[in-house]
């Protein structure tokens, strides 16, 4: 199995990052609308959306994706961007206000597997904020850049006096993206088709699969309920 999550051999100015995100500061940040993944504050600006709005926040597979009015007075998250060869879905600044909990929770079809991959940049963190991937800490540090698998359990709780900053960058799979992942010691011919789940991560899976059903969804649940 490849690593849960990896730290990418490249990292970013945390003063040109923060510099950017106070541009940001004062836009139209929008709570994220899955209320029962969360407690206390935990709201989102967009880069890129699906409508080109700020306050977009949706992110649906098989859409198309616009640049915001946002990211034209963001050169530097620009400059991010396309340090990524690859194709971008949505990009985003997500806020974790203080001693706020996202609760442990899946997302679907988010793994490098899958052919799509999720970038996190923090921009403004602390020692007391604890990010959780597949029950394990994960130390983001400012201006580093991290890969997670976010197919598996995950969780983050925010225990300090401040808000919690990162960009995130949905990016879609490319012989670009294979070969830095080979390099970070992935096996990109790795299929999570061949793991044997828990029975507590295949009930997670599950419930997470159900709450949006699909034809898609209902085929990976009749799969893990007869193995």
């Amino acid at each position: 199995m490849n690593p849960s999550s990896s730290k990418l051999p490249v990292s970013f100015s945390i003063d040109k990052l923060q510099k950017e995100f106070a541009l940001c500061e004062n836009d139209l940040w929008t709570p994220h609308f899955n209320t029962g993944r969360y407690e206390g504050n935990w709201t989102s600006v967009s880069l890129r959306s699906q409508s080109g709005l700020i306050n977009d926040i949706t992110s649906f597979a098989n859409e198309g994706y616009k640049n915001t009015e946002l990211l034209d007075r963001c050169h530097y998250f620009k400059e991010i961007m396309d340090w990524f060869q690859c194709e971008k879905e949505a990009v985003r600044l997500l806020r974790l206000g203080p001693q706020s909990e996202i609760k442990e929770h899946t997302d679907n079809d988010t793994s490098y597997e899958d052919g799509f991959f999720r970038i996190h940049v923090p921009i403004i963190t602390n020692p007391d904020v604890f990010f959780y991937v597949d029950k394990k800490l994960v130390p983001m540090r400012m201006g580093e850049c991290w890969y997670a698998n976010f197919q598996l359990p995950h969780s983050v709780a925010n225990k300090s006096a401040e808000a919690r900053i990162h960009l995130t960058l949905d990016c879609i799979r490319n012989e670009w993206s294979d070969q830095l992942f080979t390099e970070m010691g992935f096996d990109i011919h790795y299929s999570r088709k061949k793991e044997q789940y828990s029975e507590e991560m295949k009930q997670q899976i599950i419930a997470e699969l159900s709450r949006n059903p699909s034809a898609a969804g209902a085929q990976i649940i009749a799969d893990l309920q007869s193995k």
